[in-house]
């Protein structure tokens, strides 16, 4: 299985929509929510920083992740709107996904800040060295430098 990392500027990809239905399925509204922010022009992940990648499976929409400024603490980034189809899982899309954008943060911030969701999440998310933390905005960061 070829996995291919792209950049989501200009227009979300048409199968969004079928990955925000999966993620609802699942009881997620994260998908949703982006599609609704997007088309809103609330947010386009375009800030300085700022980033939205999408993971193609052999040509077909398998996840999406994004970056954006985190307002609660200067300096730092967000990881928001990670999504993994379940079928997909497993196959580290998640994985490259996340340290893509871990990788372009490092030239916009010294810190990376996530919500975990779930203890699923929160493993993920540990995997890759973030470090639980008890704050109202976010349960984890990363220092980047």
């Amino acid at each position: 299985m070829m996995i291919d990392i792209r950049v989501i500027r200009d227009r979300l990809p048409q199968e969004i929509v079928a990955l925000g239905s999966e993620a609802r399925c699942e009881g997620h509204l994260h998908i949703t929510r982006l599609i609704q922010e997007w088309s809103a022009g609330e947010v386009r992940f375009d800030d300085v920083g700022e980033k939205l990648l999408g993971a193609y499976a052999d040509q077909a929409l398998a996840g999406v992740g994004g970056m954006t400024v985190e307002h609660a603490v200067a300096g730092a980034l967000r990881m928001r709107r990670f999504y993994v189809q379940p079928a997909m899982r497993g196959h580290g899309i998640g994985r490259m996904l996340a340290q893509a954008l871990l990788d372009h943060g490092r030239s916009f911030c010294t810190l990376a800040t996530v919500h975990a969701g779930n203890d699923r999440a929160a493993k993920f998310w540990e995997s890759l060295g973030f470090q639980p933390r008890k704050h109202h905005r976010y349960t984890h960061s990363l220092e980047l430098r």
